[in-house]
C-alpha cells in the first residue's frame, strides 16, 4: 500500500489488531503496533489501545504491555475504566501487587473507584495464581473504597484461602457472608470442610457440616468422602461409618473415595468381618463391587509397607469369590516393586492355570521385566511373542527390560529389532532408542568421531548411554565397517571416564562375540550356497 502512495490508516490497523488477537499472536499486534506507529505515523485512539494491551495482556506480555500503555498517556489520551481493569488483571496474574496499587490509585484520581465487579475479576484472578496475600491486599482496598463484596468475591476467596490452608480467616469471611444474609454455594461449605480435615480438625468439619443441615442445605458426596477420609486418617473409623451410612440414607451413591478409606482402614485394623460386610453392603447397594476392590488394592499399596498385608486380604477375597485379572496385575505390580518377583511369578502361574482370569496384556507388561530381573530372557521372549501373536502392544517398559536382558545376553541382532519394532508401535519412544536407530545410521559413516558426537550430544540432553547403545556401535560398525572402529568409541569413551575399566572388557567380550556369530553365520551361508549343509549335519550327527 505505501508503494502505491496510499499509507495504511488506523481502520486497516484496527483490522490487523484484530486478527491477530483472536488467533493468539500477542507478538504480531505488537510488531504491528511499532510499525505503524513509528513509520507511518498511525496513532490508535483509546478502543484500538484496549484491544492491543488486552492482546499482550492475554498472551502473557505484560511489559510490552506497559510499554504500550506508556504510548497511550504520551499521546494525551484519557484512559477508560476498562483500560484500567485489563492492565489490573495483567498485574494480578504476575503478582506484581505494588504496581497494581499504583494503577488503581492512578483510576480512583484520574477517572472512578473501581466498582464490584473489578475488584472480584482482580480477586479471582489472584486466587487462580494462588497468590492469596495479594488477595488480601487487594480485599483491603475494596475496604478502603467502601464497595461492598458480593457472594462471588466471597466465594472465591474462602475458596482460595481454604487451598492455601488459611482456614481460620476463611472461616471469619464465611461467617461474615452470614451476617451480611448471602445465600452461600455449597462449594464454600465444602471448601471450609476439606480445609479443616486437611489440617486434621476433622471435628470442626463435622460440626461444620450440622450447620449446613440446619441452616437448610443439604451436603454434596463431596463434603461426605472428605470426613470419612479425615475420620479414617485419625482413626475413628466408626465415625466415618456412620458419615456413610448417613449419604446412602440421603440417596447418594457413594464412590471410590467414600468406600476406599473404609475398606483400608478395615485391613489395616484386621477387622475382617466388617471389610466383608462392607463388602456386601456395595452389592446390595448395586454398585461396581470389584471396581470399588481394584480401587481399594491401588489404594492400598501406593503407600508402601502393605505388600504382605495386601496378599492376606487377596487371599480372604479369593476365598469368597472376589477376584480379577486387574487385582492380580496390581498385585503383581506390587510385587516387582518391592523385588519379590519369585511371588510375582507365582500369581502369573496361578493365573495362566486358572480359567477365569487369563493375563491379559497388562499382566504380561508387568511380568517380561520380572522373568529379565530373574535372568529368565528366554521365557520373557516367550511372553513377548505371545504378546504378538494375540495383537497386544507391549509397554515401553516391557520394551526397555527386554532390550536391556538381551544385551546382556549378547543378543545384539534381536535386540536392535525389539527397537526397531518399539518405535514403529508405541507412540512415544523412548529417546534412547531413537538414539540408538542414529547411531546405527552413523555408523555407515566408517566413522568413530561421528558417533562419538551423537554420544556428546546425548550425555548433554541427559540421555543415559545404555547397553543398547553401545550394542549399536558394536553391530552398526561390524555391518558397516570393522571391528576396530568399535574398539575405538569404546576407547574414546573410557579415556573419559565415562565408560569404566570393567564395562569396557564386558563390550569387548561382547563385540567378539558378536563377530564370532557373524562368522558362523557366514559359514552356514557358504555351505548352504555350495549345498554342503547337509554334510556338516551328518557330522554334527556323528559326533
Amino acid at each position: 500500500m505505501d508503494s502505491h502512495g496510499k499509507p495504511p490508516s488506523e481502520k486497516q490497523l484496527e483490522i490487523l489488531v484484530r486478527l491477530h488477537a483472536d488467533a493468539g499472536r500477542g507478538l504480531r499486534v505488537f510488531h504491528i503496533y511499532q510499525k505503524m506507529r513509528r513509520k507511518f505515523g498511525v496513532k490508535p485512539r483509546i478502543f484500538l489501545y484496549n484491544r492491543i494491551l488486552d492482546a499482550l495482556i492475554r498472551t502473557g506480555h505484560l511489559d510490552l504491555a506497559l510499554s504500550v500503555y506508556d504510548d497511550l498517556r504520551a499521546d494525551g489520551l484519557k484512559e477508560e475504566a476498562i483500560t484500567f481493569i485489563i492492565l489490573a488483571k495483567g498485574l494480578c496474574r504476575a503478582g506484581r501487587i505494588d504496581q497494581l496499587l499504583e494503577i488503581l490509585d492512578r483510576m480512583r484520581q484520574e477517572l472512578c473507584r473501581p466498582d464490584v465487579f473489578a475488584y472480584t475479576a482482580m480477586v479471582k484472578v489472584l486466587a487462580l495464581e494462588g497468590n492469596l496475600d495479594g488477595c488480601l491486599r487487594v480485599w483491603e482496598e475494596m475496604k478502603k473504597d467502601r464497595i461492598e463484596a458480593d457472594v462471588m468475591a466471597y466465594n472465591t476467596l474462602v475458596s482460595g484461602l481454604c487451598k492455601a490452608g488459611k482456614v481460620e480467616k476463611a472461616r471469619e469471611l464465611f461467617q461474615e457472608m452470614k451476617r451480611k444474609g448471602f445465600l452461600i454455594d455449597q462449594a464454600v461449605y465444602g471448601s471450609l470442610v476439606d480445609g479443616y480435615v486437611t489440617e486434621g480438625k476433622v471435628g470442626d468439619g463435622c460440626q461444620l457440616l450440622k450447620e449446613m443441615v440446619v441452616d437448610g442445605y443439604r451436603a454434596d458426596l463431596g463434603i461426605y468422602n472428605s470426613l470419612i477420609e479425615g475420620f479414617c486418617g485419625i482413626g475413628r473409623v466408626d465415625k466415618a461409618y456412620k458419615l456413610f451410612r448417613m449419604a446412602v440414607q440421603e440417596g447418594l451413591f457413594p464412590g471410590f473415595q467414600s468406600v476406599t478409606p473404609l475398606l483400608a482402614s478395615y485391613a489395616d485394623s484386621n477387622e475382617m468381618d466388617k471389610y466383608f460386610q462392607l463388602v456386601d453392603q456395595l452389592g446390595k447397594l448395586g454398585l461396581p463391587v470389584m471396581d470399588h476392590l481394584s480401587s481399594f488394592f491401588t489404594f492400598f499399596v501406593e503407600k508402601g509397607g502393605r505388600e504382605f498385608k495386601v496378599l492376606e486380604v487377596f487371599e480372604a477375597l479369593k476365598g469368597k469369590g472376589f477376584c480379577s485379572v486387574e487385582i492380580y496385575n496390581i498385585l503383581i505390580a506390587c510385587l516387582h516393586k518391592i523385588k519379590e518377583r519369585k511371588r510375582a511369578l507365582s500369581l502369573f502361574e496361578e493365573m495362566k492355570n486358572s480359567r477365569d482370569f487369563s493375563p491379559d496384556s497388562c499382566t504380561y507388561c508387568h511380568i517380561i521385566p520380572c522373568l529379565v530381573e530373574e535372568g529368565d530372557v528366554g521365557k520373557a521372549c516367550f511372553c513377548f511373542n505371545s504378546m504378538k501373536e494375540m495383537l497386544w502392544t507391549p509397554s515401553v517398559a516391557a520394551y526397555c527390560s527386554l532390550v536391556e536382558g538381551l544385551c546382556r545376553t549378547g543378543e545384539i541382532n534381536a535386540a536392535l529389532t525389539l527397537v526397531k519394532d518399539c518405535l514403529g508401535n508405541v507412540t512415544n519412544g523412548p529417546m534412547e532408542f531413537k538414539y540408538t536407530l542414529t547411531v546405527l545410521n552413523a555408523c555407515r559413516s566408517k566413522n568413530p568421531e561421528k558417533v562419538v558426537e551423537i554420544l556428546d550430544e546425548m550425555m548433554e540432553e541427559g540421555y543415559p548411554l545404555e547397553d543398547i547403545v553401545y550394542c549399536a556401535i558394536i553391530h552398526g560398525f561390524c555391518k558397516y565397517a570393522s571391528s576396530g572402529e568399535a574398539r575405538k568409541v569404546f576407547a574414546v569413551m573410557r579415556d573419559r571416564k565415562i565408560l569404566s575399566e570393567a564395562n569396557f572388557i564386558v563390550y569387548e567380550e561382547l563385540l567378539n562375540e558378536h563377530l564370532k556369530k557373524i562368522t558362523a553365520g557366514l559359514v552356514v551361508s557358504g555351505l548352504k550356497f555350495f549345498g554342503l549343509e547337509s554334510k556338516l549335519k551328518l557330522t554334527s550327527n556323528e559326533d
